[in-house]
């Protein structure tokens, strides 16, 4: 009996898990949205004004954690997605909520057909869901329109879905170290069982997939990072790896004896548009590492790190724009228990990259940035926080995603009560 207090106490206190601050860029940079917690906040860029969202769906707001946001490639659609296990698909230009999903599972990461015709998201069993949206084309709406099942990684968690620039394949990444690279059908909710290749290599959960396009690969050149605090290019048609950067070791991260190798995951990544270059998030950097990407040579070396000065920022997130040379970063943190503040998100923005010349890039005084004080309050909640309190955030955020994506190992007693204590299971009537 009391073997089972204390397991049930150990999955009480799984309910309280933290959830990363995210943020993410308009494609023409109109508008900026940072989601904390359950809490989703967006800025109008062009119209110099945060953003009421209003829903349309007839659906719930989103009442716990948001884990994934995506603008559409054409920046006229939005989706935002968690644990409450519902994916909310916006008007990214009214900010009306068109329609809801409800997900079986939590949802981890979604994605937007370079058409804008079809939504996909995963769940935390491994499943990877699509949602057509051909009616929204023709003024219809989406009553009872429910995801049809495409693909599936044997129970492991997805971290990441990427289209390929030229929309032929969608890529799905696991905790597993697996990335899967899928051909996208004509008929995606008939089912994605054609596989191109597995990119294989990692030795740690693959956090992060991203795609650096060019003209002589216009299906792109596949980036990942990791927990192995390494990150790998690849050709996705052969699911060869071209190179390995190990950026936890070149950002000094990394101890000898690889005491502090749980420091240098990697968070997020984030192609610079119309250059070679890759902004890196890392879980302790106090900043950002820029690689560059030779494609003549298949190669990734260090081009800069830049640090914020002035406060503890360590990104959780990373979000940029096609049209612009604005690098957008936040760091925060939900549920954040001891502070005043249970919620909490910090933007800063980098500006100057320019192709060839990541030496001109800055970190923007708040003054600088385009909504200023305005958007600040708007993404943060407030303007002014104290720097212990984002220590703490981004050890809590290391310890959550330690918890989610490492895998666990329970005895077999510990085992049997989690089975018979689930909360997914369907009742039968």
């Amino acid at each position: 009996m009391e073997e089972d207090k204390h397991m049930e106490e150990g999955e009480t206190e799984k309910g309280l898990e933290v959830a990363p601050a995210i943020i993410a860029s308009h494609p023409t940079q109109n508008s900026v949205s940072v989601a904390v917690g359950s809490d989703l906040r967006v800025f109008d860029l062009r119209g110099d004004c945060p953003v009421n969202l209003v829903d349309d769906s007839g659906g719930p707001m989103h009442n716990d954690s948001i884990r994934a946001i995506r603008y559409g490639a054409s920046g006229k659609r939005f989706v935002s997605a968690g644990d409450d296990k519902l994916v909310k698909i916006w008007s990214a230009e009214t900010w009306h909520c068109i329609h809801t999903v409800n997900s079986e599972k939590r949802v981890t990461a979604v994605a937007i057909s370079n058409d804008d015709l079809y939504v996909c998201f995963a769940d935390k069993f491994g499943v990877v869901w699509g949602v057509d949206l051909h009616a929204l084309d023709d003024n219809q709406t989406l009553v009872n329109m429910k995801p049809s099942p495409m693909l599936a990684h044997y129970c492991s968690i997805i971290t990441s879905l990427e289209f390929s620039p030229d929309g032929r394949f969608i890529v799905s990444a696991d905790r597993d170290f697996k990335i899967r690279v899928t051909v996208f059908p004509k008929k995606p909710l008939d089912g994605a069982h054609e596989i191109q290749s597995y990119c294989l290599g990692h030795t740690e959960f693959v956090s992060c997939v991203a795609f650096l396009c060019t003209l002589d690969y216009p299906h792109g050149l596949l980036l990942s990072g990791s927990g192995d605090s390494t990150v790998r290019l690849w050709d996705i048609s052969s699911g060869s790896v071209l190179d390995t950067c190990e950026v936890g070791a070149k950002a000094g991260l990394l101890e000898s004896n690889g005491s502090e190798e749980d420091s240098s995951t990697v968070t997020d990544l984030c192609v610079i548009p119309g250059s070679m270059f890759v902004a890196v998030a890392i879980q302790s950097l106090q900043g950002i590492m820029v690689l560059s990407c030779d494609i003549s040579a298949r190669t990734l070396c260090v081009a800069k790190v830049v640090s914020i000065p002035g406060e503890n920022f360590i990104p959780t997130s990373l979000g940029c724009s096609s049209s612009a040379e604005l690098l957008w970063i936040v760091t925060g943190v939900s549920n954040l228990r001891g502070f005043d503040y249970p919620s909490l998100a910090r933007v800063r923005v980098i500006s100057g990259f320019k192709k060839g010349n990541p030496d001109s890039s800055i970190v923007l005084e708040d003054n600088e940035i385009p909504g200023g004080e305005k958007l600040l309050e708007k993404l943060q909640g407030t303007i002014s926080i104290e720097e212990n309190v984002f220590s703490a955030a981004a050890e809590a955020v290391k310890t959550a995603m330690s918890n989610l994506l490492l895998k666990k190992q329970y005895p077999s007693e510990r085992r049997e009560f989690r089975k018979r204590t689930r909360n997914d299971r369907k009742i039968k009537k």
